[in-house]
């Protein structure tokens, strides 16, 4: 049996930008929000409240951040799994960000009220 995982949806709408892996983190990255910027060799990502990204960066707008109540213990397994299964069985794009205390579901916003009965048909709560 699968734990029971509280989401709260986030305010606001969510963009995914990628940058050159060698770009300085953006001044309009910083603000209100959920914020996650993740660099590796071949880029820089960064993800925030759309209403601060210029329109001159390769993006993909649209995302409402469902934040999944924690802590969650780095080595309790499943737990993102039984979030994630039931969006992707039915088709539903997902973006993940994970933190230390948790994980973040980005759904399209078109997607968000599907992914909430979805995800409350598979035992979880979500405000």
């Amino acid at each position: 049996m699968t734990a029971t995982v509280k989401l709260e949806r986030l305010t606001g709408e969510y963009t995914v930008v990628q940058l050159g892996s060698v770009e300085p983190i953006p001044d309009w990255a910083e603000g209100s929000g959920f914020v996650s910027i993740s660099r590796s060799d071949q880029e820089l990502s960064v993800l925030c409240q759309s209403d601060r990204v210029p329109g001159d960066v390769r993006q993909d707008s649209g995302w409402t951040c469902l934040r999944l109540n924690g802590p969650i213990p780095l080595d309790l397994a499943g737990v993102l799994l039984s979030v994630i299964r039931p969006l992707s069985e039915a088709g539903i794009g997902i973006f993940v960000v994970s933190t230390f205390d948790g994980d973040h579901i980005l759904v399209k916003g078109d997607d968000f009220a599907r992914s909430r009965e979805l995800l409350r048909d598979a035992g979880h709560e979500v405000n």
